[in-house]
């Protein structure tokens, strides 16, 4: 079956599975589980990724305590890949965890240094939850990377055993990662699934988080952002090719009511740069690592969402000394009405009394 979409029906349909509608979810891990991975980036301009991504969704019952509470004691949350993921989701990446590392010469460097990785397996179980920097660099061979991992062995190991599923991430503070075994992470009564079935079961969570993706996207490094041939065919006004999209969401989306929110650079409705311009006519782009003097929206601009419609960027930083949110800007994509206005204003207020903080500047 072929589905021809209007780009508003599309926008709908994205918007309601990453559930950005009126009607908010009821707690952390039914969130997570819907949305299938919530990014981990750290960076708290205004807050950690994960904090934005899920107070966008809860609203300003969210606290970032609870979510440590689902991830240290309750084990109901874990994080691998660079992203929280629901622990019910473990059974479906075993299979891919048995085939990291997938680049040879990581899987050359873990074969040269096995008598390293096997010192760091029987430190862990005897000391274990430690940070990489707990852990003395014995490797036989150095890693060599032109980035920051060069040189840097023991915590290259640590990531490689962590994606290998025989070391998890314990917890996590102001310092850093813990490490420990798997089995003292993970749970020990996990269903075994084969991978072809994993593959598909993934690829339709994927497609369910998402509403309407392709078939075949850019390759990312953990979680990809395409879904195979999974749900069915769609032809979107205005955009070339064939899409997938979620059957369920074609009648779930259409009676939502839309809202506002201020998202994430990280948030996977705006992660795949290039369906966000094509769905949605929007251009962003995560300006932290540019110079200042080259920004045209700021360091960690948060794309704000008006009903179904990207309409600006927020330009703000949290100064949790001074105790206030510092607006420097709202950038307008086209002038906002009056409602619009009153509307992301709101959300900004919103914000800023879940950071317990006094909103300060403006337009």
């Amino acid at each position: 079956m072929s589905h021809r979409l209007t780009r508003d029906e599309a926008r709908r349909i994205a918007v309601s599975a990453q559930l950005l509608t009126a009607e908010r979810p009821s707690g952390i891990v039914e969130t997570i589980d819907a949305l299938m991975v919530v990014n981990i980036e750290p960076t708290a301009a205004i807050a950690p990724s994960a904090d934005l991504i899920l107070w966008s969704r809860l609203g300003w019952p969210y606290q970032p305590a609870d979510l440590v509470r689902l991830i240290e004691e309750d084990r109901a949350v874990f994080e691998w890949g660079g992203f929280y993921r629901a622990m019910t989701d473990l059974p479906l990446l075993l299979p891919e965890m048995r085939r990291r590392p997938q680049s040879a010469e990581a899987r050359e460097w873990l074969a040269v240094n096995d008598v390293f990785r096997r010192e760091v397996l029987v430190r862990l179980r005897a000391e274990g939850p430690l940070r990489a920097a707990d852990i003395p660099d014995a490797a036989q061979v150095s890693w060599r990377s032109s980035g920051w991992t060069n040189n840097r062995n023991s915590l290259q190991l640590l990531e490689m055993l962590v994606l290998c599923g025989d070391v998890a991430v314990s917890s996590r503070d102001a310092a850093g990662r813990l490490f420990d075994v798997a089995d003292r992470v993970y749970p020990s009564d996990v269903p075994l699934i084969a991978e072809e079935d994993a593959a598909r079961e993934r690829a339709e969570r994927r497609l369910a988080s998402l509403g309407i993706a392709r078939a075949k996207g850019l390759a990312q490094p953990v979680e990809p952002i395409d879904v195979g041939e999974i749900g069915e065919e769609a032809v979107v006004e205005g955009t070339s090719g064939v899409w997938r999209v979620d059957p369920e969401m074609l009648t779930a989306a259409a009676g939502v009511t839309p809202r506002t929110a201020l998202l994430s650079p990280f948030d996977r409705l705006v992660f795949d740069r290039r369906r966000l311009e094509e769905i949605f006519g929007y251009e962003y782009l995560l300006e932290m690592y540019k110079p200042a003097a080259q920004r045209r929206w700021g360091y960690f601009a948060l794309p704000i969402l008006h009903g179904d419609r990207f309409v600006g960027k927020l330009d703000a930083r949290a100064d949790r000394k001074a105790g206030v949110l510092r607006v420097h800007g709202v950038h307008e994509d086209e002038t906002f009405t009056d409602e619009v206005r009153d509307a992301v204003d709101a959300e900004i207020r919103e914000l800023a009394r879940w950071l317990g903080l006094e909103v300060a500047g403006g337009r």
